[in-house]
């Protein structure tokens, strides 16, 4: 794999993934309303979906998710119903009490990994984009395509992992504003927009 194939990837991947999305935009809201803890854990969940959609791109099961019908629908589905419950979540989720005593909050790593999992995994729309990006860095005299493919997966993980992390430990230095109760609506509501958006917009693609 020749280096400027490397470099030229991670950096279309930092720009990328810096880009302002329905991933990011959510691990911000939720670093700033319950504290960076729970955004460094989506982000952990988040960045390891990556790994999934690699091996299907790298394997082959991207091509049949873009060629059948009906697996591309029924994954579409399941991913958009998910979005939409926890768009559904952050509506109705209640104001807890502003205590920024650490040990007092509750805090489940695996609960929110597993949500950031999910999120990504559940998206067919990734598996095709990976499918489409990775294969514009393979080296054709380097090693297998296949191992190419998930060494090239596996730095994209790394590097949405450190900037994902990054904006959650940034934002958490707002917590203070959670103390009004505007700011506090204005973030469940972006919460349930940005999820609900994510949501539609999986629902209603195509093929």
């Amino acid at each position: 794999m020749e280096l400027y194939l490397l470099f030229a990837f991670i950096g279309a991947s930092f720009l990328l993934t810096i880009m302002p999305g329905p991933d990011n935009i959510f691990v911000l809201t939720e670093s700033i309303s319950k504290g960076r803890k729970y955004g460094v854990a989506l982000s952990c969940g988040l960045s390891s979906g990556v790994l999934i959609h690699t091996l299907a791109a790298a394997t082959g099961l991207s091509v049949l998710i873009q060629n059948s019908a009906i697996a591309f629908t029924v994954i579409k589905y399941l991913g958009a119903l998910y979005l939409f419950y926890l768009a559904y979540m952050a509506l109705v989720e209640k104001r807890e009490p502003l205590s920024f005593n650490s040990e007092k909050k509750t805090f489940k790593f695996w609960k929110l990994y597993k949500q950031g999992f999910l999120m990504n995994v559940l998206n067919p729309k990734v598996s095709l984009f990976f499918i489409a990006f990775l294969p514009q860095f393979i080296s054709p005299d380097g090693y297998h395509i296949t191992i190419q493919m998930c060494i090239l997966g596996f730095i994209f993980m790394l590097q949405a992992l450190v900037l994902f992390s990054l904006i959650a430990i940034s934002a958490s230095k707002m917590t203070k504003f959670l103390r009004q109760e505007k700011f506090w609506e204005i973030t469940k509501r972006t919460k349930f927009l940005v999820l609900s958006v994510l949501g539609l917009g999986l629902l209603l693609s195509k093929n």
